[in-house]
């Protein structure tokens, strides 16, 4: 096994140059040249005759070669090898370059099997340059009935990826004839779930004989895969439980804390918040994600988590990835935690060298019961008295290590995790598999549907009449900038450009402002607060809108070039208004007028429901783009499919619970290779 791990130019015939292309393919290890899987199939099962071919079709023929005619090339040009195949029905020309060593092997009455494009030349029917099987001698040829197609990078052809990974596995066939010592699964897996051997799926994903077998040999490296995920993720979260945390109690005033709001709290958020406080009760630290759409009422679950935290005699932390978000956090909490006696205290990078000193001291001394900040939480500088929760906002935002940094400020804290990304709750144990996962699938009483409607460019007039019309009625409105691509500079000037033209054309009678990621803290703030004070109409703004702006007020977005966006967050900037009372209108222009793209808007105008739109996103781009994984080898799959093969899925994780449940640390004997193999995987991953 320890082979595979070994670099590919370890394999006759990849040198330097070659290495250098199949690097561009991501393949550095004997490994990932087993795993770079075909992405189709050419079969050339089928024979034709001469007389049923069609032009631009590639197709297999049986033909008998009539005397050959070789040409000299002139000057540098190729060389040319001519023959005639012919069969019952008719003839065609096939031409070979550069290949005149063939005349050798094919003479007059050979009988040949061809395959490749055809064209229609000057005397009919023609083929170039095709593979070829000499019917008196299959040693002798390049022909494969089932022909594998890869994906390619320059200068890296089919023929020299089939012969490489054709080496390789003739070469571990050789080393390991009964195919065990190759096996990456546990044998009881393999029987219980009727899969083939490992070195079988390779050669059969390969190199198919029959659609059969390709059938099982895809079924198993589907397994496989899902396996390693499931399972890789499951053995991190089982080694987190084995230490041990704070026990949080606090049930009567998390009572208390509920009856307080002003507000009747939803069924789904009372069974969130049971699912926390339960989770706190134990001395296993706690690792849950709540995730809920737009609006659902997360921060009610946080607060009541923060509150079992203080009444049990210890601090909570909540972090935001902005500072509008933190202090939005923070009023927040001290509207509805102050008066149950609770100390809010707020920690950002924005603060005072002084403030931020004095803020420092109160929470190691305890006189802060929360803190509210960003990143500035994690720093060094900051230490608490007795730290037992911390909560992370659109955690998405955050990356493992500053959660994990976070986590460290006290004894094993539990850990809430929150976001407003709708996700498939299948696939948000697989994101999230060292998380226990929530879901707040209700959204508070009195919340009107936000009308959405998909308008082509030449409706632009039409649109920003709209606009007018909720503003002279006293409303606000967004106008969300294109997407161009991750640079923010480019943003920065589509916004720019955007709010010029808007103040100076359309919309000049009403007071325009911009927001976008370049501003400082500051510029941000005081935009934000004149939005929130009705000072400004509307608000031009790149994608840093999408989170932690909250303005009751506003009711109607426009987002330029939609087409540009994922489902997912459209849905997310949407979700900026139809947070008041009154009636709310999305307009997604979009300059484009392809059937998928219609289709994908056509979704945002039928459904306000994020996990639907979540799915269908998942569907349409898969769980890498959506979530911007793809820089994650271990999200990386291959073959596996999260959308189509959800029932495989299902089946994995079935396996690996029941697997966990007997040897949660792979202790026995038995599991020994397996876990052998998985610390090899994370240590490969950390590296």
């Amino acid at each position: 096994m320890q082979g595979l791990y070994e670099n590919i130019s370890t394999l006759k015939g990849v040198g330097p140059k070659k290495q250098q292309r199949l690097l561009k393919l991501n393949i550095e290890t004997l490994e990932d040249l087993l795993y770079h899987f075909p992405r189709g199939y050419e079969d050339r099962r089928e024979i034709k005759k001469v007389k049923e071919l069609r032009e631009g079709e590639k197709t297999a023929l049986e033909l008998q070669v009539h005397p050959l005619k070789k040409r000299r090339s002139f000057g540098r040009g190729p060389s040319l090898l001519q023959l005639v195949g012919q069969d019952d029905t008719g003839r065609i020309l096939i031409t070979f370059f550069n290949q005149a060593y063939l005349s050798q092997k094919i003479t007059p009455g050979t009988r040949l099997r061809i395959y490749g494009e055809v064209k229609r030349g000057p005397r009919g029917m023609e083929v170039a340059n095709p593979d070829f099987l000499l019917l008196g001698d299959p040693q002798g040829s390049s022909w494969q009935e089932i022909f594998p197609i890869y994906p390619l990078t320059k200068d890296l052809s089919q023929k020299e990826l089939v012969k490489l990974i054709k080496m390789l596995l003739d070469s571990l066939k050789e080393k390991d004839e009964n195919e065990e010592t190759f096996e990456n699964l546990p044998r009881s897996l393999i029987r219980e779930n009727k899969l083939c051997q490992r070195l079988t799926a390779l050669e059969h994903i390969h190199f198919p004989r029959h659609a059969q077998g390709l059938k099982v040999a895809k079924y198993r490296l589907i397994y496989e895969e899902f396996f390693y995920l499931v399972i890789t993720l499951n053995y991190k979260k089982a080694k987190v439980l084995v230490e041990e945390g704070t026990v949080l109690g606090g049930e009567r005033e998390v009572q208390g804390f509920l009856k307080s709001l002003p507000f009747e709290a939803t069924g789904a958020q009372k069974t969130v918040i049971g699912e926390v406080q339960r989770d706190l009760g134990r001395k296993v630290p706690m690792s849950r994600l709540v995730q809920g759409d737009v609006g659902s009422g997360k921060t009610v679950v946080a607060m009541a988590a923060l509150v079992a935290a203080v009444a049990s005699g210890t601090q909570g932390a909540m972090m935001a990835p902005t500072e509008i978000l933190a202090k939005q956090h923070y009023g927040t909490l001290r509207q509805f935690l102050n008066p149950l006696g609770i100390s809010v205290g707020l920690l950002t990078g924005s603060l005072t060298g002084k403030n931020k000193k004095r803020m420092q001291e109160k929470i190691q001394e305890g006189r802060v019961d929360v803190v509210v900040g960003t990143h500035a939480v994690i720093s060094e500088k900051v230490e608490f008295q007795n730290l037992s929760l911390v909560i992370t906002d659109e955690q998405h935002r955050f990356g493992v290590r500053q959660r994990k940094t976070l986590s460290k400020k006290g004894n094993n804290p539990h850990v809430l995790v929150m976001s407003a990304t709708p996700i498939p709750r299948t696939l948000a144990y697989i994101l999230y598999g060292d998380l226990e996962v929530s879901v707040i699938d209700q959204m508070p009483k009195g919340r009107k549907p936000i009308e959405t409607k998909a308008c082509p460019n030449s409706q632009r007039d039409t649109v920003y009449q709209g606009i007018k019309d909720e503003l002279n009625r006293g409303r606000q409105a967004y106008v969300v900038c294109p997407l161009i691509d991750e640079s923010e500079t480019l943003d920065l000037n589509a916004a720019t450009e955007l709010h010029n033209r808007l103040k100076k054309n359309i919309l000049k009678d009403y007071k325009v402002g911009l927001l976008h990621g370049k501003m400082t803290y500051t510029e941000k703030e005081e935009i934000m607060q004149q939005f929130t004070n009705q000072e400004l109409q509307v608000l031009v703004a790149t994608t840093v809108v999408e989170v932690g702006v909250d303005v009751a007020n506003a009711t109607v977005m426009v987002i330029e070039n939609a087409e540009r966006f994922g489902l997912a967050q459209l849905h997310q900037l949407r979700g900026r208004i139809g947070r008041g009372e009154h009636q709310s209108y999305c307009y997604l222009l979009h300059h484009e007028v392809k059937d998928h793209t219609l289709q994908r808007l056509g979704i945002m105008e039928k459904t306000n429901n994020g996990f639907l739109i979540s799915e269908k996103d998942l569907e349409i781009r898969g769980p890498g783009e959506l979530f911007g994984l793809r820089q994650h080898g271990i999200y990386n799959l291959k073959i596996a499919n999260f959308f189509r093969h959800q029932n495989i899925l299902t089946k994995v994780q079935r396996d690996v619970a029941e697997l966990l449940r007997e040897d949660p640390m792979l202790s026995l004997e038995k599991n020994r290779d397996l876990r052998s193999l998985l610390e090899d995987k994370l240590q490969r991953y950390r590296d």
